[in-house]
C-alpha cells in the first residue's frame, strides 16, 4: 500500500474514480483527519496542511498531539501464550519486548 509521510504522521492514498479525485486519511491516531486533491501534488499538500492544522489546534488547546506510530501498543493474548513467550524469552536471555519484536519482524519479513 502506498502511504504518505510527513513529520510523525502517515496517511493513506486512495482513488475515487467516481469523483475523479485522490483522497486519504491520517492513520494511527484517534479522530478523522482527511485530505484530498486532484493531483498527487495537491494530495500531498493537503495532507501536509491537515497535519499542520492538527498540530496547531492541539497547541492552541494545550493538548499533546498524537502521532501515527509511537512504537508502543497493547496486545491481548491468552495467558498460556503469554507464559510460553515469557519462558522462551527467559531461556534465550531476551526481554519479552525483544522476543515480541523478533517475532513481528519475522512475520512482516524484514
Amino acid at each position: 500500500m502506498k502511504m504518505l509521510h510527513y513529520k510523525d504522521y502517515y496517511g493513506t492514498v486512495n482513488i475515487s474514480e467516481e469523483d475523479n479525485v485522490l483522497y486519504g486519511k491520517v492513520i494511527g491516531i484517534k479522530g478523522l483527519l482527511s485530505y484530498e486533491g486532484e493531483t498527487v501534488e495537491e494530495l500531498k499538500q493537503d495532507f501536509h496542511n491537515v497535519v499542520d492544522e492538527y498540530i496547531a489546534d492541539c497547541k492552541r488547546n494545550n493538548i499533546k498531539p498524537q502521532v501515527s506510530y509511537k512504537g508502543t501498543f497493547n496486545v491481548r493474548i491468552t495467558p498460556e501464550l503469554h507464559k510460553d513467550l515469557a519462558e522462551y524469552a527467559e531461556a534465550n536471555n531476551e526481554s519479552l519486548n525483544s522476543a515480541v519484536t523478533t517475532a513481528i519482524e519475522r512475520l512482516v519479513l524484514r
